[in-house]
């Protein structure tokens, strides 16, 4: 049933090229396609994919729309600020970062934005 299913997450973009530019060049992810609907289709991670949907400005995810789970948070962050990714930070009394990174229970994340407005992450399960 579902539990083998490959994933594919739609994200709204107002400008796909851009956008399409933003996924392949800053975060490194290889384009694979368009559909006839002007959608940008993107491999991401263990055969799941990742679409790039034409939508009117506006229709952008205001909370984290995707999470990329990886292994060394701080160097992944450094990376992608190396192409130009800029992360966000908080301090509140929900939410604290440190270096952009917060630690919340047993995993770590980072936040920033895509070309478009979509929030995007990045976590690390911590291990015992």
């Amino acid at each position: 049933m579902l539990t083998t299913s490959q994933i594919t997450a739609l994200l709204p973009v107002t400008d796909v090229e851009r956008a399409g530019r933003f996924y392949a060049e800053s975060l490194g992810l290889k384009r694979t396609g368009t559909g006839p609907d002007g959608s940008v289709y993107f491999a991401a991670g263990a055969g799941d994919v990742l679409a790039l949907r034409p939508m009117p400005e506006g229709t952008q995810s205001e909370h984290t729309a995707l999470s990329f789970e990886v292994t060394d948070l701080p160097a992944e962050i450094k990376e992608l600020e190396g192409h130009g990714v800029r992360f966000d930070d908080f301090d509140s009394n929900d939410l604290r970062t440190v270096d952009h990174i917060a630690t919340m229970g047993d995993e770590r994340a980072a936040w920033f934005h895509d070309s478009e407005g979509n929030v995007l992450c990045l976590h690390e399960v911590l291990t015992s």
